[in-house]
């Protein structure tokens, strides 16, 4: 067939990507190379339209050791000899056609991005958003979902620990499941994904080919529309078991030291992991592809490079230590074939039968290679005037008591404050249970990294509503949480991984959104000294109706030097003292009360300042270290009320609590979402101690009130028993499904 510009805009190239690849090669390219540049230069695996804005953010510093891109994930030091590897990524095309499999393929790839490197997978978490909870669609995709993330990680065995779920009217098209794992291993054992070696051959290992997931990468770059469905064989099919079997044979394959190098078959398949192990170590690969196994009859060669076909490594094996890999392949009851070799031109020939496919320069496939780099042009949001606009005296506030607790009644029902139980109790958060500290509620999620010594705190957050108000503040923002929630839990954070969830970068509104929040977001990693080890960008999660909002979910890992500083968020005893560490603000900016309850769509991102949040995550620290507190539950979504009535909750105890400051309305008060707070119990002993060091410190610290046994006042007023709130707070979203 003749190789046209239109055939290359099929593909989803450019015209101008057209005759770049015509240059680099010299020639126009056959049908089956066209295929392997449109996938490997697909914004899925190049970042054409974001690398230039991701080199802003801190790459190195801190206890990394591996830098940002040079591996399949981040490794940062963890003391001891040990490594902790993590990485977040997104599955959102794939789960908006079919959620089950979207989901559960999102969980595999992410577990193999670990592995491969070595390191042993321990926990997952998962950051999710879906539409109005009360359409159908939205409750369908749900539970495809969730069902999705619940098999795949029950069955590999890795628990699922944390995570998030938003609802909100603009991904009603598009769902965002962004899934992340993180793994241990001994910190000088890393293998890379980086072929070398003239002559080395090439195995490839784990599941037969098939045609799922063909063009995945550069499905992955486009708008979803009513068509769309008819993409579904760009849907990969997963199989835990598989993969399970497939963790125990790569790292045992690993302590042999017969491994060069390894690369999960992630986006794109064959044709991206030959490309980027090759152009890593300067070198080229022979392949024969009729050697690749296949669960399909006659598949075409372009086929068998871009399908991506779940639990598939490219392995390259010292020469002479064949027997060895095929071995242990043999005993874990899985393929393993060798289809090639390792050449020293930088060449990649792909055969078949003998005859010669396609021939590719590595090196010119890949990011950082020859893939193309864009700096697009970026401007201001109209609808920045809409909130630029927005008057708080234009919101009555909350008239009485009686109204207030009302209002209160209403927000905790609301499905992003409620409780996500329906969600979680489907994930097995014991799986491995090994590895586990303890189930028990604290901001960020503790792991016990067993053979360490140490656990790690680890978590997931973006309040996209936030980021949508203002991108760099909302970008900055992230961050922060994260590092507030892992301070909580009596960690000390230590690098971040990313996913970019964005609309589309070639429309300059949207594009400002992306490049304001990873402007704040490398802002705020270089505050809290947490470099960025990698992540994700996903562009074109939108639909005709619009965009999403600018969703840059953040991935943080901490480290806990001693388990016993761990510290939870429930009140512990009757009697307690309950405090307030950071400023009140006179602020329901982009809260949940003034957009779900007030129905405001444009308001202000909510009071930040980072030099005051990162002293109150200081002192915070310092007193969780100095064993002066009880309980520790930073203030989020629904302000302060929810903080303290999910301060309540495991143990039952209720709260007797009265405005501090009458200068600050009362919606402000209680249901404000203003950042750098977290609310404390201690013993009347400690809390003396506490405010000593507060006013030493010069960080503002109010008392609040007392824990009670189960009964809530407010302001003098009865507001009946914790339990009942409970209730209402916990059957909110299953009442919808």
């Amino acid at each position: 067939m003749e190789i046209t510009v239109k055939t290359a805009e099929q593909l989803r190239l450019t015209a101008e990507e057209f005759e770049l690849i015509k240059q680099k090669l010299g020639r126009t390219p056959n049908f089956t190379e066209l295929c392997s540049f449109s996938a490997m230069w697909s914004e899925h695996c190049s970042y054409k339209n974001s690398i230039k804005w991701l080199k802003t953010l801190p790459r190195e510093g801190g206890k990394l050791l591996v830098a940002a891109g040079e591996e399949n994930a981040g490794l940062m030091d963890m003391g001891n000899g040990f490594g902790v590897v993590f990485k977040i990524e997104s599955h959102n095309h794939p789960s908006a056609l079919e959620p089950f499999q979207g989901a559960a393929t999102g969980v595999g790839g992410i577990q193999r991005d670990i592995f491969t490197m070595g390191a042993r997978p321990i926990a997952s978490l998962n950051s999710l958003r879906f539409g109005n909870l009360k359409d159908k669609k939205t409750q369908h995709l749900l539970r495809g979902v969730v069902h999705g993330i619940g098999h795949y990680g029950n069955c590999f065995g890795v628990p699922t620990v944390g995570g998030e779920v938003y609802f909100e009217d603009c991904y009603h098209t598009n769902p965002l499941v962004n899934a992340m794992s993180v793994g241990i291993m001994k910190a000088d054992k890393m293998i890379s994904a980086t072929a070398k070696g003239t002559g080395n051959p090439v195995f490839f290992v784990g599941s037969a080919t098939g045609k799922d997931g063909i063009g995945g990468a550069s499905f992955a770059s486009a708008d979803i529309n009513a068509d769309s469905v008819q993409e579904l064989p760009a849907v990969q099919v997963g199989d835990p078991f598989q993969e399970k079997k497939l963790l125990e044979a790569c790292l045992e394959l690993i302590d042999t030291d017969a491994i060069v190098g390894m690369q999960d078959m992630g986006a794109a398949g064959i044709i991206c992991s030959t490309a980027e192990m090759s152009a890593k170590g300067g070198v080229g690969m022979r392949i024969d592809l009729e050697k690749v196994p296949t669960r399909q009859k006659d598949m075409k060669a372009w086929e068998l490079l871009l399908s991506e076909s779940q639990e598939r490594m490219l392995i390259v094996v010292q020469k002479g230590r064949e027997k060895e890999v095929l071995d242990i392949f043999e005993k874990w009851d899985l393929s393993a074939s060798n289809i090639g070799e390792v050449t020293d031109d930088g060449m990649l020939k792909f055969y078949m039968n003998g005859v010669l496919e396609a021939e590719l320069p590595a090196e010119e496939l890949v990011l950082g290679g020859g893939a193309p780099q864009y700096t697009r042009d970026y401007i201001e949001p109209k609808y920045f005037a809409k909130i630029a606009a927005f008057d708080i005296n234009s919101v009555a506030d909350i008239a009485d008591d009686e109204a207030l607790k009302t209002t209160i009644e209403a927000l905790i029902q609301i499905p992003n404050i409620a409780s996500k139980r329906w969600v979680y109790t489907q994930y097995d958060s014991m799986v491995g249970a090994a590895n586990m500290s303890t189930n028990d509620p604290s901001d960020a999620a503790i792991v016990l990294a067993k053979g360490t010594g140490k656990a790690l705190a680890m978590t997931v957050d973006c309040n996209s509503k936030y980021v949508f108000a203002n991108p760099y503040v909302g970008g900055m923002i992230a961050v922060a949480e994260a590092a507030r929630n892992i301070v909580c839990s009596g960690g000390e954070p230590l690098g971040v991984t990313n996913c970019l969830n964005f609309g589309n970068p070639y429309d300059p509104e949207l594009y400002y959104q992306f490049v304001k929040a990873v402007t704040g977001m490398g802002d705020a990693c270089r505050k809290f000294n947490t470099p960025v080890t990698g992540g994700n960008v996903s562009f074109y999660n939108q639909n005709p109706d619009g965009p999403v909002y600018p969703t840059p979910t953040i991935g943080m890992v901490g480290v806990l030097e001693d388990i016993t500083t761990k510290m939870t968020m429930y009140f512990k005893q009757e009697g307690d003292v309950i405090l307030l560490v950071g400023n009140q603000k006179n602020d329901i900016g982009s809260s949940e009360y003034l957009h779900k309850l007030k129905g405001v769509e444009y308001s202000p991102a909510p009071y930040f300042d980072i030099d005051e949040e990162f002293n109150v995550q200081q002192f915070v620290k310092t007193i969780i270290t100095q064993k002066l507190i009880q309980s520790a539950h930073d203030v989020s979504e629904g302000g302060l009320i929810v903080t303290l009535l999910e301060s309540g909750f495991h143990k039952s105890l209720g709260f007797t609590v009265a405005t501090t400051n009458n200068d600050i309305r009362t919606d402000a008060y209680w249901l404000g979402e203003a950042q750098g707070r977290v609310v404390i119990s201690a013993t009347a002993v400690q809390a003396a101690a506490i405010k000593a060091a507060a006013e030493l410190s010069n960080i503002a610290v109010v008392e609040l009130g007392t824990v009670t046994n189960g009964s809530i006042a407010v302001n003098g007023n009865s507001w009946g028993s914790i339990i009942d709130w409970k209730d209402k707070y916990d059957t909110a979203i299953e009442k919808y499904l």
